[in-house]
């Protein structure tokens, strides 16, 4: 795909939220019948307080901190529509976590390193400065017009390495492992799959 001019907004319901290990993300039939189910590591922006219409200058004044995220994908789903709620939002498909870590301890995120491990070979390995767009940017983005409330969780996106890049695809399935590393500070966010049955 090409580079975007805009940060690519979709929305996850509430339901697609999963905790870190030893909480599972159960694979659903649809997405096991294409072997699609696709990783991808990201960093977790939180937002602290009410934002909106906020500028770039002014975006980490409204962050609480961050954590880290697998916005876990079923490929052909999302390859097949224009919107990707869908394809990202089943049951579990967002497991954040292990923490949240204070803004006065990353006032910079730019500066995080991200690695996306599955089953322990490394996959994603790069800096946050990598991103499409900055924090800032992004938080600034999305308060244009829209209010983020106090909780409001908005993932970064992902770098190089997702399951799709690889021939063969390394696609996850059930047994599987992934870990998402951010440091420093935020420490690792592990997931087991499991198929669903």
């Amino acid at each position: 795909m090409g580079l975007p001019e805009v940060p690519t907004v979709f929305m996850k319901p509430a339901t697609s939220l999963a905790d870190p290990y030893p909480s599972p993300t159960i694979i659903p039939k649809s997405t096991l019948q294409d072997d699609c189910c696709d990783y991808e590591s990201e960093l977790v922006i939180v937002i602290g307080k009410k934002c909106k219409d906020v500028s770039e200058a002014e975006a980490l004044d409204y962050v609480l901190g961050y954590t880290a995220a697998n916005d876990v994908s079923s490929r052909t789903a999302q390859l097949a529509q224009t919107q990707w709620s869908y394809s990202k939002g089943f049951d579990g498909a967002c497991p954040i976590g292990p923490v949240i870590v204070s803004k006065q301890l990353v006032p910079d995120p730019a500066w995080l390193k991200l690695r996306g491990l599955k089953n322990g070979k490394v996959m994603q390995d790069c800096g946050i400065d990598d991103l499409i767009f900055s924090v800032p940017r992004i938080v600034s983005f999305l308060s244009q017009g829209t209010t983020l409330p106090p909780g409001t969780i908005i993932l970064t996106g992902t770098p190089a390495g997702i399951g799709f890049s690889f021939s063969p695809k390394e696609y996850l399935r059930g047994g599987d492992e992934f870990a998402v590393e951010i440091s420093p500070y935020i420490g690792t966010l592990s997931t087991k799959f499991e198929a669903e049955k």
